[in-house]
């Protein structure tokens, strides 16, 4: 928060939010909102294959407190367009707060179209933004051409997020963002009033880093950065595990080098020399 993020994202997929138990999302849901305490906005990521589960989960987000929530796509049972119009609208009917879709077919199997996207925004007022990470950035014009009133249009990939504001859009929920908040935070305020020049300038600085975090599967890289940085502890919940390739490891810590990190770790001193 002091690095100027805009919002907290609680029990997304970078926190493993997969292999957590239903107390233990409740837990890391609750706790988030009183640490926040109001000093910026908290969105839950209350997804799942299972529309019952995702709506208990919701329920409970709302109770806690959270300014929205975020719901990925149903993974796995790999629905038809019908079924998550149905899904989406069930989670949304179901609480008062607003909503954000998260479309990640690579994740998931299955892309929400534009249209079904378009008709969930138009039916269901709760339901405010769609985090984009198709990596298609034709659909995320798509999605911003709608002109869906009071919709916003996010980038779920950090590299591509300059093209998605200079495009129409309005942010990013970002992967590297939990270890460089300041410069991500810097690079989009730069983008959002129209000062490209200063916000490509931070872009290829960070460009390094973007691919290291993408260099196993998220979220194993971005985690190996933080405990470097004695932020947390490199330990994963299988299926995820530490490192498959220790020659990545050099990479992630090759690409921080140079970005000022050193004075803001806590617990130890990090291993990445500048």
């Amino acid at each position: 928060m002091e690095s100027g993020i805009s919002g907290l994202v609680p029990c997304g997929t970078t926190g493993e939010s997969p292999t957590l138990t239903h107390d233990e999302h409740d837990h890391v849901v609750d706790l988030t909102v009183r640490q926040a305490a109001g000093r910026v906005p908290v969105i839950a990521g209350t997804g799942s294959n299972s529309t019952a589960e995702a709506i208990r989960l919701s329920q409970h987000a709302e109770m806690s407190g959270v300014d929205a929530v975020l719901l990925i796509n149903p993974y796995y049972n790999k629905p038809t367009q019908k079924g998550l119009y149905e899904h989406f609208r069930a989670v949304a009917d179901a609480i008062n707060i607003p909503v954000i879709l998260y479309n990640i077919a690579s994740r998931t199997a299955v892309n929400v179209e534009t249209p079904t996207l378009a008709r969930l925004a138009r039916d269901c007022p709760n339901i405010v933004a769609v985090k984009e990470a198709s990596g298609n950035l034709r659909q995320m014009s798509d999605v911003i051409g709608e002109q869906l009133p009071d919709f916003a249009a996010l980038s779920g990939d950090d590299n591509i997020v300059l093209d998605l504001i200079e495009a129409g859009g309005h942010g990013v929920i970002s992967v590297a963002s939990n270890i460089v908040p300041e410069q991500m935070s810097r690079m989009v305020a730069h983008a959002l009033r129209g000062e490209r020049e200063a916000a490509r300038a931070i872009e290829t600085e960070l460009a390094d880093f973007f691919r290291a975090c993408f260099c196993e599967t998220n979220p194993i890289p971005v985690k190996t950065a933080l405990a470097e940085y004695g932020w947390c502890e490199e330990i994963f919940r299988l299926p995820m595990t530490t490192l498959e390739d220790e020659a990545h490891r050099e990479q992630i810590l090759a690409s921080l080098r140079g970005l000022d990190l050193r004075r803001k770790s806590v617990g130890r001193e990090p291993r990445v020399q500048g």
